[in-house]
């Protein structure tokens, strides 16, 4: 994706996978086939496959670089992990660090990382394998999480490490040990220009993070919504969603706040182009994607 602008901050994308194919049955378990053909005409062929039985995802990071800083948005899945064979998750090697590294970011030179939630595919770069442990993998960075996610995930995580495929214990509690965890309320605000605001259902601690800059302003969603196709059907929770029903409600109300405005949605997991805004369709809505 190109670099985006929200006022002064410049928004670039890292790929960790560009596309991963998701049977709609499973992924979107309350999805309508009859629905889904009816959105042929956009879909097809970036964002579904012909017969229209499997979405497409993306995984990638954004990188924001303003007034000297650098922060990361979530940090994907990360090389190395072991994921319980998961066909998606388990033992990746990717260019990550090297896609990051074309961008003119070392990891020494990232001041935040901010995670919406603490699923393995938004944590796993936090860290990185060196001489048979797992260490941060931006030394100068204060990782920002929710405390609410945190604590939630300990209660759940730290007794049951296969809950989270061991992301909890690879990705999450050595950033912790290091000291460069910062638990935060669910409004927290970085420097005036990113403020967190809580969105559980998919999560319990889950978050979006809004950019504000000269007057503009964009939001990071995370994994309020997976695929452009629950903007239209906010109703249709994914199967990753740990509170489906809290989950449509969040997503309806993020969808009925932003439709129409000149908010820039930035989603964790639509594929290219990505950014783009919502607006109404009826009485539905729709997903605009910038080109």
């Amino acid at each position: 994706m190109r670099p985006l602008s929200i006022g002064a901050a410049r928004i670039d994308t890292v790929l960790e996978i560009e596309t991963i194919p998701m049977p709609f049955a499973q992924f979107l378990p309350d999805s309508v086939p009859e629905l889904i053909a009816s959105e042929r005409q956009w879909l097809v062929p970036r964002y579904a496959d012909a017969a229209l039985r499997q979405g497409f995802l993306t995984f990638h990071t954004y990188v924001i670089r303003h007034a000297g800083r650098t922060i990361l948005v979530d940090t994907c899945m990360g090389n190395d992990k072991d994921r319980g064979g998961h066909p998606i998750f388990h033992g990746l090697r990717t260019n990550w660090l090297g896609e990051l590294d074309a961008l003119g970011v070392h990891p020494d030179a990232v001041d935040y990382v901010m995670c919406t939630h603490m699923h393995g595919d938004h944590v796993g770069w936090n860290t990185r394998l060196a001489n048979g442990r797992w260490v941060p993998t931006f030394p100068n960075a204060r990782y920002v999480f929710a405390r609410r996610e945190f604590e939630a995930r300990e209660s759940a995580w730290r007794a049951d490490n296969s809950a989270s495929y061991g992301s909890f214990t690879d990705s999450v509690l050595p950033v912790v040990e290091s000291g460069q965890a910062d638990l935060v309320a669910s409004d927290h605000e970085i420097e005036g220009l990113l403020q967190l605001e809580a969105a559980p259902g998919h999560t319990p601690g889950n978050v979006v993070i809004h950019l504000r800059s000269q007057h503009a302003h964009g939001i990071f969603s995370g994994d309020t919504i997976h695929h452009p196709l629950q903007v239209k059907y906010p109703e249709w929770s994914s199967a990753f969603c740990e509170d489906p029903a809290a989950s449509a409600a969040c997503r309806r109300r993020f969808v009925e706040t932003h439709s129409d405005t000149a908010t820039l949605i930035l989603p964790a997991h639509f594929p290219l182009p990505t950014a783009g805004h919502i607006r109404s369709d009826g009485d539905r809505w729709r997903y605009a994607f910038v080109d």
